[in-house]
């Protein structure tokens, strides 16, 4: 049996984990855990999930060491913001917990040091900007498809609900730098987020990325690849926050085992090359 603890688990990803969690024969959760002094402490996590009692109270972020000492998880799961995933990495890591982190967001130096802790202490590690197996086949895609045309111009385009805070998507940037590298044109020069005023004409190299923001769409991306007479589109949409739930149940099943001391991703995860 896995043992399963979530942060940000009165949110939306987090609720629908620990709900789809508590349906598989292998996995059950032991510990749920809110934002510092919640007042959600003590409430029961799965009557907050909308399920039946688990017999879990939420505990505040402040109290996170002492919950993994106590409940003793195999995995924890992060979906909350990069700031508090950042601190809540480093906590989990050295507890000897393994980790599967959906957060987006992080800075180069949040990502270097949340790399340096799985290393430091030896865990394993799934962190992905979009855990949904669907888009996981799309970066594949994108990996494969970017060298054939490479004279294409390549602009990518992604849409999301009015409450996302920040832009580009991290799944947009993914996309992006899997372009890029594959490429090999450096992201620091290529990259041209939006467009206003008179910037000039297209140059061959540059990778446009472009955000959306309205209503409830849950992630929409599209890749167009332009060339003179002819466009090709790869595109991904995601319907419901089910899917990102479903990629999350394969990684925390993937954690306990994988290499230690690194950082895996979905394609380990999925067996992608």
């Amino acid at each position: 049996m896995i043992k399963v603890a979530v942060t940000g688990a009165a949110g939306r990803m987090g609720s629908g984990i620990i709900k789809k969690v508590t349906e598989q024969d292998d996995m059950e959760v032991v510990a749920a855990i809110e934002m510092p002094n919640t007042p959600l402490a003590g409430k029961d996590a799965g009557i907050q999930a909308g399920i039946d009692e688990l017999g879990v109270e939420i505990v505040g972020s402040e109290k996170l060491e002492e919950t993994l000492k106590s409940a003793k998880p195999d995995v924890l799961v992060d979906f909350t913001i990069a700031p508090a995933a950042v601190e809540t990495i480093k906590t989990a890591t050295a507890c000897g917990v393994n980790i599967v982190v959906g957060t987006t967001g992080f800075t180069d130096e949040q990502m270097a040091s949340n790399i340096q802790n799985v290393k430091d202490n030896n865990v394993g590690a799934v962190i992905s900007s979009n855990m949904a197996i669907g888009v996981n086949v799309f970066f594949n895609t994108l990996k494969k498809l970017a060298p054939l045309l490479y004279d294409f111009d390549i602009e990518i385009i992604e849409a999301h609900h009015n409450q996302k805070k920040h832009a580009p998507s991290g799944t947009a940037m993914t996309a992006f730098e899997v372009i890029a590298e594959s490429l090999n044109r450096d992201p620091e020069e290529v990259g041209v987020f939006g467009r206003k005023g008179l910037v000039g004409k297209r140059t061959p190299e540059e990778i446009g990325v472009h955000a959306i923001r309205g209503g409830d769409i849950v992630g929409d991306h599209t890749v167009m690849f332009v060339g003179d007479g002819e466009r090709l589109e790869v595109k991904h949409q995601a319907h419901t926050r089910e899917v990102f739930i479903a990629g999350v149940i394969r990684a925390i099943r993937y954690a306990p085992d994988a290499e230690k001391g690194i950082v895996s991703s979905m394609n380990d995860v999925l067996g992608l090359e």
